[in-house]
């Protein structure tokens, strides 16, 4: 017979990787099974969200197309969409996949969740825009519909993302984004920046690069084939129709022109006075109430006071105090240019 202590030992052993393999709920043979379970959720919801977009560009998807947008193993995808057709979340008609009502709700919430949680991390976190619509991406397939309503409730119930893109109720209604796409106007033409898109990411990096902002207001000067070339708070801006086509305007009547003679600060020079109008949209959380807290606030005077040898930062007189800012902030002051220092007197 064999030692009764090593016979202990490996009972003691096995019994020990039982535990730790089928540990209820946070043993590995169930924390797999609920990552298998959560990886299929997610490639349901993605799908889900490429069909919404999709029909509400007027287009449908074939499983092909679905297959060839993604990384994923074509036998998963194509087990997904039986898996959805099965669930009556979505229907064929001539090889072209449609939403269902219930997939088309299911998309809905899905969507709301990404947009609102966009708006809560420009609203109320540090990160960087660029980093929103990744970070969205993960979080739309965590919060459940309840945690979803709390999270409105407390952002106010906003009615569009930080995008302008409208964010679904919770009932699944959506507001219509008024406007055009900026090359659909013509030279001349004054309007409002109400909505930019996020995808393509390649484009909506060329668009953050440029600094344009939902709200500023856009006077087309240019607009032909090559190009369109247009001026918003003292900066001229020339962008490719394929990167302005990203860019949905909408046009403003005469008396609603407001904003002919703005200037960011940042543009403000020497022997220059100026008075502040406001503070752009996109200036949000933290950094606007730390400007607010420093004296910029709306009609106070303001005038460059020095700038460093890189120039940046810059020193700004306000209300008597020299305030030294970044050109990185200075950008989302707004101002209104009165006069200079030689014809003052």
């Amino acid at each position: 017979m064999g030692n009764p202590l090593t016979y202990l030992l490996v009972f003691t052993a096995i019994t020990l990787l039982l535990i730790v393999v089928f540990y209820p709920k946070s043993g590995i043979y169930w924390r797999l099974k609920n990552s298998f379970k959560n990886d299929s959720k997610t490639l349901i919801e993605d799908i889900l969200k490429k069909l919404y977009h999709a029909e509400d560009g007027g287009n449908y998807l074939s499983t092909n197309d679905i297959i060839s947008s993604t990384n994923i193993r074509p036998k998963k995808i194509m087990e997904t969409i039986a898996q959805m057709k099965a669930n009556q979340l979505i229907s064929f008609n001539n090889g072209a996949i449609k939403l269902t009502e219930n997939g088309m709700d299911y998309a809905l919430r899905i969507i709301r969740v990404h947009r609102l949680w966009e708006k809560y991390l420009s609203e109320k976190t540090g990160f960087d825009k660029k980093d929103w619509h990744d970070i969205a991406e993960k979080m739309e397939h965590k919060l459940t519909t309840t945690q979803a309503k709390e999270l409105s409730i407390n952002l106010g119930n906003p009615r569009f993302d930080p995008h302008g893109d409208p964010i679904p109720t919770e009932f699944g209604e959506i507001e219509a984004i008024q406007g055009k796409s900026m090359p659909a106007f013509k030279e001349g033409t004054i309007g409002r920046i109400v909505h930019i898109e996020d995808e393509p990411e390649i484009i909506y990096q060329q668009i953050l690069a440029e600094d344009l902002h939902i709200g500023s207001h856009v006077h087309i000067v240019e607009n032909n084939e090559k190009r369109i070339v247009f001026h918003s708070e003292g900066e001229e801006y020339v962008l490719a129709p394929i990167v302005a086509n990203n860019i949905t305007i909408l046009e403003l009547l005469k008396e609603e022109i407001s904003e002919e003679n703005t200037f960011r600060l940042s543009n403000l020079k020497e022997n220059e006075i100026a008075k502040i109008i406001g503070i752009s949209n996109e200036c949000r959380g933290e950094m606007r109430r730390r400007l607010l807290d420093l004296g910029f606030v709306l009609n106070t005077k303001i005038e460059l006071d020095l700038t460093s040898p890189m120039n940046n930062p810059k020193s700004y007189l306000v209300r008597d105090t020299a305030i030294a800012i970044r050109n990185e902030q200075a950008k989302f002051i707004l101002i209104e240019k009165i006069k200079n220092h030689a014809n003052s007197n």
